[in-house]
């Protein structure tokens, strides 16, 4: 009798130490990739914060013939304001790769007719800023992953990676 509660007591430690690792999902290979290339393109800046949290969408209607990952990384916990991007996807011989073409810093607001005010202007005007509002505001609907920072930084440059700011851009 006394094993089988011992038995119970050991596999409700078990339990209730494994639910915070395994609760939360792992960030997609796709999120990470994308965010990686953020980091590597200085967009992103790997700060004090040991994690960073992310939502993400996958958009293949906006553009036609395009796949675009429109990405957030949300400046604190609260989720009330961010960064939002517009990363177009290819995939070359089994290999993704990310042109970065377009980043915004936003706030959610009540204030705003559309409920997300850009600090500063979105690069291609009132289109773009309309898909970029869409795509936060659905973001904001799906689950967020939190990354740790640790894992954003590669040490070799990250192939498959460009963005409208390097010299020379195609896309």
């Amino acid at each position: 009798m006394r094993t089988a509660k011992r038995t119970r007591c050991m596999l409700l430690l078990m339990v209730c130490l494994c639910t915070p690792i395994c609760g939360q999902e792992q960030p997609p290979q796709l999120l990470m990739g994308a965010a990686q290339c953020l980091v590597a393109k200085e967009f992103l800046l790997p700060s004090k914060a040991k994690t960073m949290i992310f939502g993400y969408l996958v958009d293949q209607k906006s553009y036609p013939g395009e796949k675009v990952l429109y990405l957030v990384s949300y400046a604190a916990p609260t989720r009330s304001n961010g960064f939002v991007f517009t990363i177009f996807l290819k995939e070359h011989d089994g290999q993704q790769s990310f042109s970065v073409t377009n980043n915004a810093s936003f706030v959610l607001s009540r204030k705003d007719p559309e409920g997300v005010t850009f600090i500063g202007e979105p690069l291609g005007g009132i289109w773009t800023q309309e898909h970029l509002v869409s795509a936060i505001k659905q973001i904001e609907k799906l689950p967020r992953f939190t990354v740790s920072t640790q894992s954003l930084i590669i040490a070799s440059p990250i192939k498959g990676c460009e963005a409208y700011t390097d010299p020379f851009h195609r896309h």
